[in-house]
């Protein structure tokens, strides 16, 4: 997925997803919401550095709601896998 410097959507809702990670491949910070309310540099859930990885827990109750995303800058992109 191409970064964005406006809100995006990352994963549409699915409550049978088992799991998702994403790999931020881009120079820039990504700022992930969870839930339908739009993603941005100040309102968000967590954070990606550039370069990192994010891994959904999966132990308890896993989340398979609707996530947002923004980058700081729009440059690279990010791998995201849902399975």
């Amino acid at each position: 997925m191409a970064s964005a410097a406006a809100d995006t959507l990352i994963f549409a809702a699915n409550g049978g997803a088992g799991g998702r990670t994403i790999f931020n491949e881009s120079s820039a910070i990504l700022y992930l919401a969870f839930g339908t309310a739009a993603a941005s540099v100040t309102s968000y859930t967590t954070q990606i550095a550039a370069g990192a990885y994010y891994e959904f827990p999966t132990a308890g109750r896993f989340y398979g709601g609707e996530v947002r995303g923004i980058w700081a800058s729009a440059n690279g992109s990010a791998r995201c896998t849902e399975w």
